[in-house]
């Protein structure tokens, strides 16, 4: 037998046709849908936030992998897909240099100073816009209306949903988009059709998102029911609820991140409760009202826990360990 043909490698052993850079590819595929939404709502000026997002996380990375001497890993795509997520969560008429901001803490503070890709304790981009969003509060919230409905010049005083007038846009509204907002929360559809394409593609599970947004609906529907609402009535706020704010952009594209998310299928079901729990008691009890990118936040760092508690004890063990105390039992 020739032994030159027997390879000893560590675990795992699975062999599989997706590489980082494949699927980060197919992320950006599903995330063209929103950009090219976003750019027919609120003009040209979201094409140049975009690329201010992108570029800088693409420069940063390679920068800094640069000084510290280290492979520079831009070519899996990675930055970029923080760079677009980035931008999703940014009003249009955002201020470049905050942009920027924002790119740097991403990249810099919470992937490569972990360890890079793979070692994030969170969603870099999603980490990124709450440092922002506590910086620079007025900026991040200073949403514009889209071009067809005073154009994107004119400033919004806030999304329907923070505003809470979520159940006074017409459906069709939110579905489309044309109503304020950051570029990433307003046309539900393409965001939609872009978690349909990740799905279909065996990119990501349908666990995590579909449990987060049928939960939040469900935890919605339940306290309307409680308030003495009429069933029609709250059923149809309910989906106002989810169409409005960062959910279908959080749930979809932030919550499913590969490192940051559990691998177990209870796990992700586990998470994905969690997710719509703390996201429904943000909006509803405390003065964040949107509450997506923190209820995220706290996931993440459950994640390892979650884990833990929901992998599949292994073959035997239970067994093993009655054959042990029965043995010490005897003695």
């Amino acid at each position: 037998m020739d032994q030159s043909k027997l390879v000893v490698s560590p675990s795992p052993h699975i062999l599989a046709k997706f590489t980082t850079q494949k699927i980060m590819l197919a992320v950006i595929i599903a995330l063209v849908p929103t950009l090219v939404a976003s750019a027919i709502i609120f003009g040209w000026q979201v094409l140049l936030l975009t690329g201010v997002t992108v570029g800088a996380c693409v420069g940063f990375e390679a920068l800094y992998c640069l000084i510290m001497k280290k492979p520079i890993p831009v070519g899996d795509l990675s930055a970029i897909v923080t760079g677009l997520i980035l931008a999703f969560n940014l009003p249009p008429a955002f201020p470049l240099w905050m942009a920027i901001i924002g790119a740097f803490v991403s990249i810099v503070v919470v992937k490569q100073l972990f360890g890079g890709l793979g070692f994030n304790f969170a969603n870099p981009a999603l980490v990124g816009r709450i440092v922002l969003q506590l910086s620079f509060t007025g900026a991040m919230i200073g949403y514009t209306y889209p071009a067809s409905i005073g154009g994107a010049d004119a400033l919004a005083s806030a999304t329907p949903l923070l505003a809470g007038q979520s159940t006074q846009v017409p459906m069709i509204d939110l579905l489309l988009g044309t109503h304020g907002g950051v570029l990433g929360e307003t046309c539900a559809l393409a965001l939609i059709l872009g978690g349909l394409l990740l799905i279909f593609g065996k990119v990501i599970s349908p666990v995590i998102p579909v449990v987060y947004i049928g939960g939040v609906y469900v935890f919605k529907l339940l306290l309307g029911l409680g308030a003495g609402g009429a069933l029609g009535l709250v059923a149809w706020d309910s989906l106002a609820y989810i169409l409005s704010g960062g959910l279908l952009l959080g749930a979809i594209f932030m919550a499913t991140d590969y490192v940051t998310s559990p691998y177990t299928r209870k796990g992700k079901v586990v998470f994905g409760l969690l997710l719509a729990i703390l996201t429904v008691a943000m909006r509803e009890w405390s003065n964040m009202l949107e509450g997506v990118s923190y209820a995220i936040l706290l996931g993440n760092l459950l994640v390892p826990f979650i884990n833990v508690l929901t992998r599949q004890r292994p073959l035997g063990v239970k067994k093993r360990a009655k054959e042990q105390d029965a043995g010490k039992g005897a003695a």
